[in-house]
């Protein structure tokens, strides 16, 4: 069987068995679409089935959460933790507190940490985890007693060398902290077993920060190899969250002109450059709709429905919202205005189609898996600093950071150039993740 036909019967095989989980099948094709160059020189990866076992998650474990609202009624949510790979260190990724949360998209964001972490070089695995529980609209009262009844379960199944959730889409700090409270009430005060922790008790400085950071750091390196720089380009971002707010500030600190942010309603349009204080605000200090922005700061455009759909002329795309914002048709409005670098502070954004589109079409296409790496390097920094009992200056930790998403950077680059397929981001950080993974389950005799 040729390596091409070994991946058409593993993406066969998989649709068959998991029909009805789209985003866990549309980023299980996005990485088979990439990977026979490297299984051609590398049969030990069909001998092995190797595909077989690295699209299977290790463990699969859901529960339910009961928990008392203000009025004191009973409510009872679903809880998740998918385990997927521990290759090259114990579990590591976020915890989604949303009410889209199902099996489907927390497979498919567990199958792409499993690479994106590989990709980081430090010592983790791939694992996801969280709830259909909506934190919009709850008092800290209730968000507190749904966190202590999810971590009553969930801490049965992790730990500092086991598995170690961090935040995600509706978990920040003052979830995490709730989910700490609980963990050591139940367990033992081992600060190593959560990040993104609120810096009063081993959080690390720089971790709010780091995905966006780290995502405007990834497009920095690009364009300096490329003898070019942020200074005056003109930036299209997507999202109001922490991904996008910090960044915007890396965007503009760097000489960029960030001129958009969104929120599930609309989007704003600043031609003048967001406003980052009065965005901070709006979201962090009042957490309000972005209708607030335009209220505040009459010379912007506020538009209801997708950022995608506007006509903006741009040099670089930052989506950071959530995954498949962007569809064919948007990435070619997106091309025809001029964009040339999409870089993924979310993750998958972007469709299949509209990421082959800007791959077909020149366009410097940076998947999330390389590009908001950020968050997850510097959780895993946390971790050190955990098991350290130290903590380090938000210097050190922010040119740490800079260096891993060089370093990324550097490998996609190198990886897709050596599988001739020279500027195809997308195909260089599969195999370069799954290379690093595969080697590792190989050695350790597929376990």
């Amino acid at each position: 069987m040729t390596a091409q036909d070994y991946v058409k019967q593993i993406g066969h095989e998989l649709h068959e068995k998991d029909a009805n989980q789209a985003e866990f099948l549309q980023a299980v094709d996005e990485f088979l679409s990439t990977v026979t160059p490297y299984l051609e020189n590398h049969p030990e990866i069909e001998k092995n089935n190797l595909l077989s076992v690295i699209t299977e998650p290790e463990r699969f474990i859901q529960f339910r959460v009961p928990w008392q609202d203000d009025e004191g009624n009973w409510r009872v949510n679903r809880g998740y933790r998918i385990q997927f790979n521990s290759a090259l260190g114990p579990y590591k990724g976020g915890l989604r507190f949303h009410p889209s949360v199902n099996l489907s998209i927390l497979k498919f964001l567990a199958f792409e940490q499993i690479f994106k972490n590989a990709l980081t070089g430090l010592p983790i695995g791939g694992g996801k985890g969280g709830s259909d529980f909506d934190p919009k609209g709850k008092s800290d009262g209730e968000i507190m007693r749904f966190c202590q009844s999810f971590m009553t379960e969930l801490s049965k199944h992790i730990g500092p060398n086991l598995d170690v959730p961090a935040g995600d889409i509706g978990v920040g700090g003052r979830e995490i902290g709730y989910l700490y409270g609980q963990y050591k009430r139940l367990r033992e005060y081992d600060a190593g077993v959560l990040t993104g922790k609120p810096l009063e008790f081993w959080g690390s400085l720089g971790r709010t920060e780091a995905t966006g950071y780290g995502c405007v750091y990834f497009v920095n390196h690009l364009l300096a190899y490329n003898n070019d720089s942020f200074k005056g380009k003109q930036v299209i971002v997507s999202g109001s969250g922490n991904v996008a707010i910090y960044g915007i500030e890396k965007l503009q600190q760097l000489g960029a002109n960030a001129i958009s942010c969104s929120d599930s309603n609309g989007c704003i349009i600043d031609p003048e450059g967001i406003d980052l204080d009065l965005l901070k605000e709006i979201k962090e200090v009042k957490r309000e709709r972005l209708t607030a922005y335009k209220e505040a700061k009459p010379s912007a455009t506020y538009v209801e429905g997708s950022l995608w759909d506007q006509d903006i002329k741009a040099d670089v795309a930052l989506p950071c919202a959530t995954q498949n914002e962007i569809n064919g048709a948007q990435a070619k409005r997106l091309v025809a205005n001029g964009v040339k670098v999409v870089a993924e502070g979310a993750n998958m954004p972007s469709t299949l189609e509209a990421a082959e589109y800007f791959i077909a079409n020149g366009v410097h296409y940076c998947p999330g898996k390389a590009a908001n790496a950020g968050g997850v390097a510097v959780s895993a920094l946390e971790m050190s600093q955990n098991s350290q009992r130290l903590t380090w200056t938000k210097e050190e930790v922010d040119e740490r950071l800079n260096a891993i998403m060089k370093d990324i950077y550097e490998t996609c680059r190198d990886t897709a150039k050596e599988n001739g397929a020279e500027n195809n981001y997308m195909l260089g950080a599969n195999i370069a993740g799954f290379a690093r993974v595969a080697k590792a389950m190989l050695a350790q005799g597929l376990v």
